[in-house]
This record gives structure tokens, sequence and C-alpha cells, in this order.
């Protein structure tokens, strides 16, 4: 079968235009064809193609001297169909397709959930000559179709009820094939219209009539005009939705935390309200310690391994030893009792229950043909997370450099655990089993989502743990020298210390973000829609010593350091060993440490000159001064801790970490001592360097290093990407966000113009996320409590009230919060469960304070919140669904 492909593109001198096909299972590249010029801006390239290929899928790029400079939007590729019966040349003029504005459209949250529809194969033809029409539509609805109508009597002569419905052959783009024959004319008028059914008015396109001068065609030759997009009068949707970590969900019969069954009937209260979306909280493996410590949902020790704990028991095949199965039942009675989750209980139960069942039917299991399949499609990253977990559990340490051995995962040992006739396989199987469980349950959960129209939104980690499958199997991609963090902000006075190893992105970078791409192609088996958590990082992250505990330290990576003579060109006199060294003078010690400042200069500094002193060397790192107070909790030891740490990162300029001559000025280093002590023109020089290289002087180049990475990501899968963009936030994050369609984070309380206390709800970009309250923050009833002072000006001048704030808030207010936020232009309002209960006094809980999930500036917080009712009561609760319903139909949400 002969295929030429047309397409128009101006190029400059020294360019080409390259056709590359893709697999349409796997959306690899497979193969590149070289085109030719056909005439100016035209060009041509001719393939043979199997006649029972079925369709061909493809994607156009430039090149330059071999290499590929730019390339069409890929997320969803060309895509010709050989279903020509008597076809022996098919023609195809395409057109370059870019990103479209209305990319979110395109994403499996819209097509696959909001929308339902599936693509469907195109019927046989048996004409002799064929004139086929292809053009994508995004914005019908359930249950429409799309037509076209023209000038021609097979076009039905402009009368809309002999409209021909067309077939959507991938998602949002529609194809019809006509018998040549029939046209009359050689110059064809016609436009598309959305058929929404019986009762339902014809939606007609915008615009002028679309156009085609038809050739001559030969027996045998099949066309195809591939259209700009159709357009209609339809209002872009707006969808409303919840955000609750999947641990928080309780029902009935759950086992003291939610799980993937809890899941599918929390889409159920979804649904029932009107609302469109589900967000939850990062749901891979974290265990490390099997302790309390492991509840943090960020730190990770598999990017693929789901967590355990959300293994839905009710789902699992009984046990057999029913005195052992009485006494499980009796103990998830009383976890699930529990108003907040026993970390260490539920997991040990649970851990225990899996164990007793694989013991049970394991082998049987993992000899089915579906476990095989499972097995097959996972074995590059289950093989080493078994091993991984077989391992910690064995030497009593995730810390793989602290085990005897094993310190590299071998071909040798990956191939031994991959077969089931091996000791090392039945070592690691009960892994493989549990994995394999949890993957057919958050499937389930997945599918049953989309089948009410639900999105689930999923949240990807800016890190992983340095104890993880990923460090042991894969260090090259990460700097283990390093941890990766946030400075300070609302949250956080001396900023985070995650303690994330952070990436290695020039190896990243140089296998085209494989290890991403791979990770993100996992996650959308799960979901439709994700969060990239603190999306900054793909700009640059923040950098903190491996000796640093507080985040202070820190400097934004990569960045453009700077020398000594530059930063003397400000007018600071720049004094590399005044300046980069702790700042201790006696009055420092009297400020920090009161009663204490003798004993800080008799033990933890030493002397240098006059009134100046420095830290000694057994206590010159906050890392060392960690390991000194280890195990001591009084108030006097956590005071002199403290203050340490202060001292120690009272500089005013931090070294660069890869080049020792260049500097970055210390974070916040304004409210510090060494500021101080300045002298009013150094201040004022200090000031604006300090103003120039945090907004200014990375703009461009934060940008470009953006660009080499987020464009990968966001094109790996058709899940809608969203962003949390808070903190502190340079320019250029908006140009990407803008230019890759990634819709950004809107927080009233946190507005990202820094001249206004409160953001204005109706200036929030459609191509956003609206929402009252985060994981990280304060709910909105905590936060109204926290400043009364803050929560008067917002009662007076947003909410546009003259008398005193009430407290605490009432459920009359907090409706008024929420209608005001669900009536913003913001594509999604995804509302945190807590906050949408806060609307009723009579379902709330009590205790406002007893609803936070975080604390970040604790970085050994227990994430253990728990809604305090069933979602069997919430279900039940009638009055209060009905206002839910109510209120997101009348801001136009209901999709």
């Amino acid at each position: 079968m002969k295929v030429r492909f047309n397409i128009e593109y101006g190029t400059v001198y020294g360019e080409n235009l390259v056709l590359n096909i893709v697999d349409s299972a796997s959306g690899e590249t497979v193969a590149n064809h070289a085109m030719k010029p056909a005439s100016d801006k035209a060009w041509k390239c001719d393939l043979d193609v199997p006649a029972k290929a079925g369709h061909i899928d493809y994607y156009y790029s430039v090149e330059r001297d071999g290499k590929p400079t730019r390339h069409e939007w890929t997320v969803i590729p060309h895509r010709l169909d050989l279903n020509a019966a008597k076809a022996t040349r098919y023609i195809t003029y395409d057109h370059w397709n870019d990103m479209p504005d209305d990319s979110y459209l395109y994403s499996s949250a819209f097509t696959d959930c909001v929308a339902l529809r599936k693509p469907q194969p195109c019927a046989k033809s048996r004409y002799a000559t064929i004139i086929q029409l292809k053009v994508r539509a995004p914005q019908l609805r359930t249950g429409e179709t799309l037509a076209v109508v023209g000038n021609e009597p097979v076009l039905g002569d402009w009368d809309e009820t002999k409209a021909l419905k067309m077939t959507e052959h991938n998602h949002n783009e529609w194809v019809i094939s006509m018998d040549g024959s029939t046209f009359k004319k050689a110059f064809v008028e016609f436009k598309f219209v959305i058929m929404g059914g019986k009762g339902k008015p014809v939606i007609w396109e915008t615009g002028d009539n679309r156009t085609v001068l038809l050739p001559v065609l030969k027996e045998g030759e099949h066309i195809v005009y591939e259209l700009q997009q159709a357009y209609f009068p339809l209002y872009p949707a707006k969808l409303a939705g919840t955000v609750v970590p999947i641990f928080s969900l309780r029902s009935e019969g759950s086992y003291g935390v939610g799980d993937f069954g809890d899941l599918k009937l929390m889409v159920d209260w979804i649904a029932s309200t009107g609302q469109r979306a589900l967000q939850v909280l990062p749901i891979n493996d974290t265990t490390i310690t099997h302790s309390w410590t492991d509840s943090y949902p960020y730190n990770s020790i598999s990017i693929y391994a789901l967590h355990p704990q959300y293994m839905d028991l009710r789902q699992l095949p009984k046990l057999a030893d029913k005195k052992r199965a009485a006494e499980f039942e009796k103990l998830r009675k009383e976890l699930n009792a529990l108003p907040q989750i026993d970390y260490e209980r539920v997991n040990n139960a649970k851990r225990k229950y899996m164990k007793a069942l694989f013991d049970q039917e394991g082998a049987q299991v993992l000899k089915s043909d579906d476990f095989k399949a499972f097995f097959a499609a996972n074995q590059d990253w289950l093989v080493p997370y078994a091993a991984f977990s077989h391992y910690r559990d064995l030497y009593g340490t995730a810390t793989f450099s602290k085990w005897p051995d094993h310190h590299i995962f071998t071909d040798e040992e990956r191939a031994a655990m991959s077969n089931p006739r091996t000791k090392a396989f039945k070592e690691a199987a009960l892994w493989y089993y549990v994995q394999y469980y949890l993957d057919k349950q958050m499937r389930a959960a997945h599918e049953y989502a989309q089948s009410k129209h639900v999105i689930l939104k999923g949240d990807i980690p800016i890190g992983i743990s340095r104890d993880s499958v990923e460090a042991w199997v894969e260090p090259k991609y990460f700097n283990l020298n390093g941890q990766a963090g946030a400075p300070p902000d609302a949250f956080s006075t001396n900023g985070q210390n995650w303690g994330f190893p952070t990436y290695n992105w020039d190896v990243m970078l140089a296998d085209g973000c494989q290890w991403w791409v791979k990770r993100f192609r996992k996650m959308a088996q799960y979901f439709d829609a994700y969060r990239i958590d603190h999306v900054l990082g793909f700009f640059r992250i923040w950098e903190i010593p491996i000796n640093a505990v507080h985040g202070l330290l820190g400097q934004f990576s990569p960045s453009q350091g700077m020398s000594a003579d530059e930063i003397r060109s400000y007018g600071l006199n720049f004094q590399e060993e005044l300046m980069t060294q702790p700042f201790i003078a006696d009055w420092v010690l009297d400020r920090i440490f009161g009663k204490l400042a003798d004993t800080v200069r008799e033990k933890y500094v030493e002397r240098v000159h006059d009134d100046i002193y420095r830290m000694k060397p057994e206590y010159d790192t906050q890392r060392k001064v960690e390991a000194a107070f280890q195990g001591k909790e009084s108030d006097e030891d956590i005071w002199l801790r403290d203050g340490l740490y202060a001292l120690i990162s009272d500089v005013l300029f931090v070294r660069d970490r890869k080049n020792p001559a260049l500097y970055h000025p210390r974070i916040s280093v304004q409210f510090d001592f060494i500021y101080e002590a300045l002298y009013d023109n150094d201040k004022a020089a200090f000031n604006k360097l300090y103003n120039e290289y945090f907004y200014h002087r990375n703009n461009d180049f934060w940008y470009h290093e953006a660009m080499k990475k987020l464009p990968k990501l966001v094109q790996a899968t058709r899940m809608l990407v969203c962003a949390e963009d808070l903190g502190m936030v340079p320019d250029c994050v908006a140009w990407v966000m803008n230019e890759l369609r990634i819709l950004s984070l809107e927080i009233q309380s946190m507005p990202k113009d820094n001249h206004i206390k409160f953001g204005n709800l109706n200036n929030n970009p459609y191509g956003s996320v609206a929402t009252i309250s985060t994981h990280d923050m304060p709910t909105m009833r905590q936060w109204w409590d926290e400043d009364w002072e803050r929560t008067q000006d917002y009662y007076n001048t947003t909410l546009w009230h003259s008398d005193a704030a009430p407290h605490p808030l009432p459920g009359w207010l907090a409706d008024d919060i929420v209608r005001a936020h669900l009536s913003c232009p913001s594509m999604l309002c995804l509302l945190s469960l807590q906050d949408w209960l806060a609307i009723d006094e009579k379902m709330r809980l009590e205790d406002a304070d007893a609803e936070r999930i975080n604390i970040p500036a604790n970085p050994r917080h227990y994430w253990r919140y728990r809604m305090h009712l069933s979602i069997e009561q919430l279900m039940k609760s009638a009055s209060f669904n009905h206002h839910v319903k109510d209120l997101i139909s009348q801001s136009g949400r209901q999709s």
C-alpha cells in the first residue's frame, strides 16, 4: 500500500522536515523518514506500508544538521486510517499541530472521565475513490456526535437533518469517508455541526464556510484532508471537586485507615453531589522504619510501588483459619473506631493479614496467567522493589549503605529474583503478591471513577527518599551529597529541609528524562490528572548542604552565582572570610541565649579576637550539633540546640556548591545578626544585590532549564497537568506554565501579587485550580482563628462586611467563602473535605485543630488525620449533599 504524506511548513535554510512513525500501543517513535521539498513551503514523503496495518500514527519534526530542533504536539499524533478496501494509494494533506490552547480537552480527564467517550474503529469503505475529511473537535460532551453538512447532495445540501455523522477514530478527532464519485462539484463548501440526540438543538461551528477544491481522482485513490480544529459557541467547562488523602477516608468496613475500596465509595459521594474530581495525596510505599515516621506520604521508597496500607482486605479472599480471621476482625473494629490513624498498629496488622493470606493461597496466585501478565509488565521496577523490601526487613534498616552486602543490585540477582524456581524469588514473592493485588484494586478504582465521570487526580512528589529503591539501583540520577528543600516562606521561617537527594539533571536529560517519563506513564494507569508537587523544582531546586539541618544555608541549583568583583560592583565591601563564616559576637550570644550565653562561650565557641568568636570544630555544622543533642528533650536543651543552629546559619553569603569562587546571598539574612551589623550603606547595597539575584538574575536561565525538562513530561501522557506553584516564584514560572498549558494553583490567602494581601478571585486565570487550603496549610476554620487582625481585614475588604468578624467561623460565612470560590473563573475548584464540611455546623468536626493534615515547619509531623464520619454517613446526609449539589450547580460547575 502506497501512502503520500503532504504538509505545508515554512522552513529556513538548513532545516529539513522529518516524518516520525509512532507505535500506537507504547507511544514510542519507531521510525523516522526524511521528507522532500515539493514546492515552496510544501513537503512530501512516500511510504510503502502493509495493507493490514489498520492505521498509522505519526508526527512531524524539524531537523538541522541531523538533530531535531522542534516537533509537533505529540500527545495526540496524526492518525491515518487504512480502511479503504479498494484503495491502492492514500494521499493525505496535513497541517502542523502545535499544542492547542485548549489542550486540556484532549487530556484523559476530559475525554475518558467528563465526556466519557472512547474512540471507535472506522468501518471499512468499499468505494472505488474516497474523499475523507478529518477534524479535531474537542468541545463535544457526553452523548454528542460530530457531523458534516454542506453544499452537495451527499452532504445534505445544508439541511442539518441530513448531516452525515462522523466517527471519533482518535481522542477528539473525527473522520468521515465518502464516495468520491458522488460529488457533483469540484469546489465543496461545508461546516461541522454537533448532533446532541433527539430533542437537542444542532450546534453549528463558528466562522466562515470551509472549502475544499477536489482533484480528479483515479480509481483506487483515497484522499484525506486534515482540517483545522472546529470551534463551537460553547462555554468552557468548569468543574468542582474534593481533596482528601486516601489514608484519611473512613468507611464502616475499613481497617483503621482509608483504602482503595473506600476510594470507590468516595467516588460515589463525589458523583452524587455533582462534583467531577477527587484529588488525593501520593499513594506510593513509604515504608522505611515500620514506625509512624513513615506516615509522611512524600518520602516514598519507590516511585512505582503502592503503599500496602491501602490494600482493601475486603476485596481479598477470606482467611481459612476462622479463629485468626475473627481476631483480625476484632482488631479491625478497634482500629477503625479510633479518631485518628494509629499508623504502626494498622500497618503491622495489615502486614500480618497479607502474610497469612499469602501463605494460604500465594503459590496458586503466582501461577495464574493474570499474575504472570502483571509481573511481565512491571518486572523492571517490581523486582528491585521486592529485593529492597526483603533486605530492609532482613537487615533492619532501609539505609542500604549500612547493609552488610547487596550494596549494588546486580543483573545476576535480578535474574534470580525473576525466576520462580529460585530461592531468591521465593524470598521476594510476598512483595510481588502484595503489589499485584494493590495494582488490581487501584486500577479498579480508577476505572470505576471513569465510569462515574469522576477525574481521579494524583500527586507527583518532587523528591524521593535517599533510602529508596531508585537511590539504590539508579544512583546516577541523584546527587546524594545534597538535600532538597524549600526556602523560607509562610509555612516555615527556617525554610524546609525535606532530606531528599537532588536530581542529576545532566544524566537525566542525556537519556530524554526516561526516568520521569516511565514514572508518569505508570501513574497514568491510576489517574487522569496529576499535581506536580513543587513545580519550581524543575526550574531550580533549593539545595541544602548535607551537613545542614535547616534550609537557610541552601542555594538554588542550578543558578548563576556571583563573583567577588560582581558583589563589589553593587557597592558592598565584600570580605570573603567575614561574610561567608558565622558572625558571632558577644552581643549576638547575649541576644540569642540570654542566661545561657556563658555556657555557649565555654563549651561551643572559641574566641578569635576581641569579642568575636567561631564555632568549635566539634560543633561547626548543624548536623554535628544535632548529633550532640540527640535524645536531649528538655526546654533548655532545645533552646541551646536551636540557638546553635541559628549561629551557624548567621552568614551573609553561601559559597557556590560547584564553583568555590562564586557566591550566593543567604536567603532571608535581613532578619539575622550579620545583616544587622552592617553599615546602612552596606545594607542598601546588599538589598539591591539581593533583590536582583533572587527575582531577576536567573529568570531567563531558569526558563530554559525548565523547558529542557517539562515539555517531555507534560507530553509523556494524556493526564491533565496541574502544578503547585507556591512560594518564592520567579517570573519565568508563569511563562513556562502558560506555554505548556499547566494549570496553576490559586489560593486567595496566598496571592501571587506581592502588593496585595488577598487575591481577587475574579482575576483567577481559567487555566488554574482554585482552592481555599492545602494539606500543608491550616484549614479554612483554623485560618480564620489563627490571626484575628488578618481575619478582620479579610472580612471587611474581601467579604465586604462592616461589622466585627465572628469567631469561630460560623457555617453561613464558610458557605459564603465556598460559594465565592466556586464562582471564580478557574477551570477546577477543588476544596478540601474539611472546608466542604465547614459550611454545615452539624456535619463538621467540633475541634477545628483536629482537622489539620500537616505542619510543614515540623519535619517529624505525624500524618494521621482521618475524617470523623464514615463515607456511608456522608452519603446519607441528604440535606448537606443537596446543598453541596446546589452550590455547584448555581456556580455553573456541573458538567
